[in-house]
């Protein structure tokens, strides 16, 4: 029987977290591979797998079509998660479940902790929140951890690519480059989240952390970050928030800290220039 199940993974993290992972000792599983939303299958599934840990990084995670596709973006980011919990429960399993900087609304001026009230301005921070309340109540066993501007080296399949990947692509096709500058987040190298994942789990250290790399920029600093450690000769036009007609409103400021890492024995992780750095060195050669 494996040790460690990955849910969604194909994606940026869940694909990080199956490479980390002793081999032998891991199942990890796409959603062709398992859809959560089909509770038959991940009941019958998990029941004779047996893990030990779950990692479910599976999720709905296209902000704007959240706000039209409402009751699919509850089906998997909330219900799912509420059977999830559930079963994993029964198996007396941990469950570590991966949530999101959008459970905030981004009034506050400063990076938010563990310890701030959530108050999410969309449809998918809201079905995010429930499915964190739903782990919280169905399984004592839970990490639930948040994080923020994730990009990794799979890339993001639903939204067409990480963030830094659609950036690098349009700088080199010499398409126009407008990002915004009154919305700040705390860019995240899904490897170094992993990294952390795999260590946490094995505090049993129960309860929500956020982890993200450390510090935090606009997305237009994190544009023009990306363009100038690429050497691309390419300039990134700040707009504001206005002047895009997107379906989801996002927070002003939604940049994370923890509070609680140092006490479950782990330190804050790297810069996220540093983060950045590294990842675009492999990723360029």
């Amino acid at each position: 029987m494996p040790h460690f199940v990955v849910l969604g993974a194909g994606g940026q993290l869940g694909s990080e977290l199956a490479s980390l992972l002793p081999k032998e000792h891991t199942v990890a599983l796409t959603r062709d591979g398992l859809d959560i939303t089909d509770f038959s299958k991940v009941q019958a599934t998990l029941t004779m797998l047996r893990p030990r840990i779950v990692f479910n990084c599976a999720a709905f995670v296209r902000v704007d079509d959240a706000e039209e596709r409402v009751e699919e973006a509850w089906r998997v980011n909330a219900f799912a998660v509420l059977f999830l919990a559930k079963i994993c429960a029964e198996l007396g399993a941990t469950l570590v479940h991966i949530s999101t900087d959008y459970v905030f609304d981004g009034r506050k001026k400063s990076p938010y902790t563990e310890l701030d009230p959530p108050n999410p301005l969309n449809v998918y921070g809201a079905t995010k929140l429930m499915g964190e309340f739903f782990v919280r109540a169905y399984n004592p066993r839970h990490f639930i951890v948040r994080t923020a501007g994730l990009y990794g080296q799979k890339g993001s399949k639903a939204k067409g690519g990480s963030f830094v990947e659609r950036i690098l692509s349009k700088a080199r096709a010499g398409e126009p480059l407008r990002v915004v500058t009154d919305q700040v987040t705390s860019p995240t190298y899904a490897r170094d989240l992993a990294s952390h994942l795999v260590k946490l789990v094995e505090t049993e250290k129960f309860g929500l952390y956020h982890i993200a790399n450390r510090g935090y920029c606009s997305w237009h600093e994190f544009a023009s970050a990306i363009i100038q450690l690429a050497g691309l000769n390419a300039q990134v036009e700040p707009i504001t928030s206005e002047q895009i007609p997107l379906k989801a409103k996002r927070p002003a400021f939604s940049a994370l800290i923890s509070v609680r890492l140092l006490s479950a024995g782990l330190p804050p992780l790297r810069h996220w220039r540093e983060a950045l750095a590294e990842f675009l060195s492999e990723q360029l050669g």
